[in-house]
């Protein structure tokens, strides 16, 4: 059917709006639009098959049948996955399916979850609260405990330590004055007191006496009572010895008896093994004697198989006698036979040492002609060998050439790279001293700059000397007003106020970073007491990082 299909299709019959003039001529246009199908030129005309049109389109649906079958499979798939979707979208609201179930689950969860999510907020706000209110107590306490640890405030504080005990001092001694006063007026009253006391402790004494006897004369009475009881104890536990002892010699005699029985079952058991011994020597002695017939039955058996072997070996050598007299009257006859034949035999001879010698003339003569053949193979071989050599030399010959130009080549492309290389090592080493110089230029610049910021450090570190100092007397001149109130004595809290912001008696130090103090005869720098001080002090200093100074939690 498909080699019909392929095989060209000629209308016949003249077509509709043609006249019959115009289907005779065969001069005709390029141009002219003429329906129908032309055959190529030297086309055979009875090869073509000519068909109906029921015929085509019956060929034509055979041949596009898979194709229409897909398209209607796909057209069938499409209108079920369109079914399918529209029925989803139908039930994707009920709610008494188990998707609607789930769907209806996850929504309460979702809703479960985010209020629960909400309350989890709300109280991670109010502990971030919280711990935020417990920070700043811990920084402002921080800052209290700070202040009070800096050497000007505990040096004042021994101070007002110092005051308090030159108070304590006055007091107590103003008390000793009043009690010596009042010590002298109370020892008559003292001494009264002691005399009845002491009558007291007379009266006490002699009711002691007689208690004390009393008490003997029953300890007495008791003693003799506990020896009657100790002598009754004596004689009942002679009582219980006496019985133990009876006791002793009833179990003495048990155990004779139980040690008699056990004589009399050890000699019982020795009989019943010595009669056991005396079976055994018996049973044993029965054995020795079925063993002897045993060993007699078999030499007598071995004895009978000696005499059968014996029997056998003459029958052997009677048979070996008659078999060689068969052979030598074989061998006679055989004898006689030959003389016979050796005339025979002679020519026979003869014949075949002829056809032996012509045998072998025509293998010198196989040899000689395969030895001819050989060597011409093997000059032949010798000869191609020889030119595959020649040729292989040559090809080397190419090949080393082509090696050593590509060598040349590389060698030149290794130059130009290497002049590249120096070219660009050039333009990085001028880079590389212009970056010099800008950064020795950087590094005089930020040299400046840190010897503005030093300068500025120190007059910071002076403004923060004064606060704290004018801090510090406000703080002093509060308890010193205080204190007055009460205590006569305040030198020592007036010198600590008036000594040096240091702790010493100087101005503050103003040299530079790295010289020592001490050997300026000038004071200790002061450095601040809480990590905001700290931080302007060196603000200048870590502007650019983003470390923490000071307290952290």
């Amino acid at each position: 059917m498909a080699a019909a299909a392929r095989r060209p299709a000629v209308q016949f019959g003249r077509r509709r709006g043609q006249s019959r003039e115009s289907t005779q001529k065969n001069d005709f246009n390029e141009d002219d639009a003429i329906e129908g199908i032309f055959l190529p030129v030297g086309v055979d005309l009875r090869q073509i098959t000519i068909l109906s049109k029921a015929e085509w389109e019956r060929i034509q649906d055979n041949l596009n049948a898979p194709a229409r079958e897909a398209a209607q499979i796909r057209a069938e798939r499409k209108e079920r996955k369109d079914l399918h979707l529209q029925s989803q979208a139908l039930m994707k609201n009920w709610s008494n399916t188990i998707a609607g179930l789930s769907q209806a689950k996850l929504k309460v969860k979702k809703e479960r979850d985010e209020k629960s999510e909400e309350e989890k907020r709300k109280i991670d706000l109010e502990e971030a609260k919280y711990q935020a209110q417990k920070r700043k107590e811990a920084i402002e306490k921080a800052k209290i405990d700070q202040y009070y640890q800096s050497d000007r405030v505990k040096g004042f504080h021994r101070a007002f330590l110092l005051t308090e005990v030159l108070k304590e001092r006055e007091a107590q001694i103003q008390f000793q004055k009043k009690k010596q006063k009042l010590y002298r007026s109370k020892d008559e009253e003292i001494e009264r007191e002691r005399q009845k006391a002491i009558l007291k402790e007379e009266e006490k004494v002699k009711e002691c006496r007689r208690k004390r006897i009393q008490l003997c004369k029953e300890q007495l009475e008791q003693i003799k009572e506990h020896e009657h009881l100790a002598e009754l104890s004596r004689l009942e536990s002679i009582k219980e010895g006496e019985e133990i002892q009876m006791l002793t010699r009833l179990h003495h005699q048990e155990q004779q008896e139980k040690e008699q029985k056990k004589q009399e079952e050890k000699l019982e058991r020795k009989r019943a093994h010595q009669a056991h011994v005396a079976d055994q020597v018996i049973l044993r002695a029965i054995e020795k004697q079925k063993q002897e017939e045993e060993d007699d039955k078999v030499r007598a058996h071995f004895n009978a198989k000696q005499a059968m072997a014996k029997l056998r070996k003459q029958k052997e050598e009677e048979m070996l006698r008659e078999i060689e007299e068969n052979r030598e009257n074989i061998t006679k006859r055989l004898l006689a036979q030959m003389k016979e034949k050796i005339d025979t035999e002679d020519e026979r001879i003869a014949r075949e040492i002829a056809e032996a010698e012509e045998e072998r003339e025509r293998e010198l003569t196989e040899k000689e002609e395969k030895k001819k053949a050989d060597l011409k193979s093997i000059t032949e071989h010798r000869i191609n060998v020889m030119k595959t050599k020649e040729e292989k030399e040559k090809q080397e010959k190419r090949e080393a050439k082509e090696t050593l130009h590509k060598m040349i080549e590389a060698d030149r492309v290794y130059q130009e790279l290497e002049k590249d290389k120096k070219h660009r090592n050039h333009c990085a080493n001028l880079k590389l001293q212009e970056t010099h110089v800008i950064q020795i230029a950087e590094k005089l610049g930020r040299e400046n700059r840190e010897k503005q910021g030093e300068l500025d450090y120190v007059k910071q570190r002076e403004y923060i000397a004064l606060c704290k100092e004018q801090e510090f007397q406000q703080y002093a001149k509060k308890v010193i007003d205080e204190e007055s109130k009460t205590a006569p004595n305040l030198y020592p809290l007036l010198k600590v106020v008036q000594g040096g912001i240091g702790g010493g008696c100087g101005k503050l130090y103003r040299g530079r970073e790295g010289e020592s103090p001490g050997s300026q005869g000038a004071q200790q720098p002061y450095t601040g007491n809480t990590a905001q001080e700290m931080k302007l002090l060196n603000e200048h200093r870590y502007e650019t990082t983003k470390g923490r100074l000071g307290f952290t939690w």
